[in-house]
């Protein structure tokens, strides 16, 4: 039995953030730098989510709720573009695509026959950054 945060980061928190990063310099005008700094890594991470190189995903790209997920990003991206901060929108994608289904259809679509463990409250909600 997988974890969802297993599947989450492996399947689609690479999508997530190389979408959000593509959303952030073509739509909202940010540079690389200032995209590598808001997310904590470096340009050169930034730039290979930018030429496609991380990211993407074919399970995420043929899935009936590639849409929303869609959707999704574009909001986190108007977010960080408005102060947001970045690991807190990442986040709101992460339980979004619990709740709508992405996350399950994934998982099915890999031909796994367990089924995917159910999630507890986020652990996030308990890490206080100071």
């Amino acid at each position: 039995m997988k974890l969802p945060c297993e599947l989450v980061v492996r399947e689609i928190l690479p999508t997530a953030r190389g979408e959000v990063a593509k959303e952030l310099v073509t739509v909202h005008g940010f540079t690389q730098t200032r995209v590598a700094e808001a997310f904590g890594i470096t340009n050169a991470a930034i730039s290979q989510y930018l030429k496609g190189l991380r990211g993407g995903n074919p399970l995420v790209e043929s899935s009936p709720f590639r849409n929303h997920f869609y959707e999704c990003i574009a909001k986190a991206a108007d977010n960080i573009a408005e102060g947001h901060d970045v690991m807190e929108e990442l986040c709101v994608i992460c339980n979004d695509i619990k709740v709508c289904g992405m996350l399950d259809d994934i998982y099915k679509n890999q031909g796994e026959e367990m089924p995917l463990a159910e999630c507890i409250e986020c652990p996030r909600d308990n890490i206080v950054i100071e």
